[in-house]
């Protein structure tokens, strides 16, 4: 069964829109907050801040690898589905969907509280409201 009948080649751009953000934003994550777990291993308990920063940058390169393309492949000026806001608004949402998942299995030690998935709800329908 075809997921979009009637504008397969832009579902299909949008469906990798979503995948490249998807795993740009897991790496990115591991740049931004991966740091604060790396400390715990030998290797980076030796190399410093700098050591740090310096895998960080690493990382984050992986992250760009993924998000320009997601980018491109994705914007209305380019032939995608997806306005800049759209780009925008998707991005935010993986972001917070990939951080709470990295969080809660990689930090044990926080909880989500109702006025989290509130604040959840709220983004998602955002990005309904800008797609309208």
């Amino acid at each position: 069964m075809d997921v979009c009948p009637h504008f397969a080649p832009n579902c299909m751009k949008g469906l990798l829109t979503i995948a490249l953000l998807l795993i740009s934003n897991i790496f990115m994550t591991f740049a931004w907050y991966g740091h604060l777990k790396f400390q715990q291993l030998a290797f980076f308990k030796k190399t410093g801040l700098f050591g740090i920063i310096m895998a960080s940058w690493l990382i984050a390169f992986l992250e760009y690898c993924f998000m320009v393309p997601a980018n491109r492949i994705g914007y209305q000026g380019n032939g995608g589905p997806f306005s800049l806001l759209h780009l925008k608004v998707i991005q935010e949402v993986i972001t917070l969907l990939v951080f709470v998942g990295f969080t809660l299995l990689f930090f044990k030690n926080e909880t989500l509280k109702w006025n989290h998935y509130v604040g959840f709800v709220l983004l998602v329908l955002a990005v309904y409201f800008i797609r309208k």
